[in-house]
């Protein structure tokens, strides 16, 4: 079996364009991947065009030998693309034996894997709109949800701006009560002195964890506030090497880290990563904040990952249309992710449906513009929440 193409499908997602990856194999064999490249789309994409020479006639299912060829090809650099198809490749391993993903990699840890809900908030910046939303994201049976109060700021917050944020947390606090866990996410915003003073004023509201309150590919910085803060800190999906995680997690004062396999080229490195925490007795929530086919690839991850705390998911707050498009994508049941028993990764993506929703070149959820908790398309000049 050799790779005869592999192709992208680039699917306008309002907040974030998805690029979905199709292996095409001289058998038949279709297999799907995600290289979403965060707030980039067209970078991704090219990649995966110009890496041509350095995949095709391979064999997919020699999984490592693909990565590896990508990975010394590119002079020891990874990328979105490499995910992309190295997760695709192990979609197509898996059907060629017909077994779930999670089963080839070792089968479960676990037939059930603990989901928070993130992308839940999209109105305005006010303690009441979220404390509603988050009652309703409750009543849903989710016993977790992640947000961040803390609007277009960078650096710095004014007291005003600090007051506002912290009402928000409260407000959320209050309205789930002490039934479910809050993570109150920073998006790598703060000055270490900034995130130290934050994340002492949060321990009143009693967090899962605070994520990214610095720069979080600064591992000084990040082990600095985890030190002097009373609630864990949780960083790591910017990471893209497996020794950013060592550091950290050597530190024993960050035992929540959160590897993205888009950032680190795919579902074996992350694995890897896994393990690296492991090893420093530390937990690991993968970060997700893509399409539906990303929730399919972390569940199977997750199912094989005896350290797994808890997976993100954006997929019921995603736009209705998302599952015409990702056929197959594992549901949220009573706050957990249910392991699907479909060969490979258990998803098919429609191409018709995909071709109705193309890329935007507004579709980008900028964080420090004012109003991007909206999640809505500004105006050209004009501010997101005006």
């Amino acid at each position: 079996m050799r790779i005869a193409d592999i192709s992208t499908v680039v699917v306008g997602n309002p907040w974030k364009n998805w690029v979905l990856v199709r292996l095409t194999t001289d058998s038949g064999l279709v297999g799907w991947g995600e290289a979403t490249g965060g707030l980039q789309t067209m970078p991704v994409v090219h990649a995966i065009e110009e890496m041509r020479p350095l995949y095709l006639g391979a064999d997919p299912r020699e999984v490592h030998d693909v990565w590896q060829r990508m990975h010394r090809g590119l002079f020891l650099h990874t990328n979105a693309g490499m995910a992309g198809i190295e997760t695709a490749c192990w979609d197509v391993l898996a059907k060629s034996l017909g077994v779930p993903l999670w089963r080839l990699l070792g089968g479960r840890a676990d037939a059930r894997i603990r989901a928070y809900a993130n992308g839940w908030y999209r109105g305005p910046r006010e303690p009441d709109a979220f404390a509603e939303r988050a009652r309703q994201v409750v009543a849903m049976g989710y016993t977790a949800l992640k947000f961040d109060p803390f609007g277009a700021n960078q650096g710095t917050l004014d007291r005003a701006e600090e007051d506002l944020s912290l009402a928000i947390v409260a407000a959320v606090r209050d309205a789930i009560g002490d039934s479910a866990d809050l993570i109150v996410e920073a998006h790598d915003r703060f000055t270490v002195s900034t995130a130290i003073r934050v994340g002492r004023a949060l321990e009143a509201h009693n967090p899962l964890w605070l994520e990214t309150p610095v720069m979080s590919t600064d591992v000084e910085a990040t082990l600095e506030v985890a030190r002097q803060v009373p609630v864990p800190v949780a960083a790591g999906e910017r990471f893209d090497r497996l020794e950013q995680f060592s550091r950290l997690a050597a530190g024993k004062v960050v035992s929540i880290l959160q590897p993205e396999f888009l950032s680190l080229g795919g579902i074996s490195p992350t694995i890897k990563a896994a393990a690296i925490a492991e090893a420093h007795g530390a937990v690991v929530a993968p970060h997700s904040a893509q399409s539906p086919v990303c929730t399919a690839i972390n569940v199977q991850l997750g199912a094989v990952l005896p350290n797994l705390l808890i997976q993100e998911t954006f997929d019921d707050f995603q736009d209705e249309w998302a599952g015409d498009v990702v056929k197959g994508a594992p549901r949220v049941v009573d706050g957990h992710l249910e392991l699907p028993d479909r060969p490979g990764l258990g998803i098919d993506v429609d191409d018709v449906e995909a071709a109705r929703h193309p890329y935007g070149d507004t579709n980008f959820l900028r964080l420090f513009e004012p109003g991007w908790e909206r999640r809505g398309r500004p105006a050209a000049g004009k501010e997101a929440d005006q």
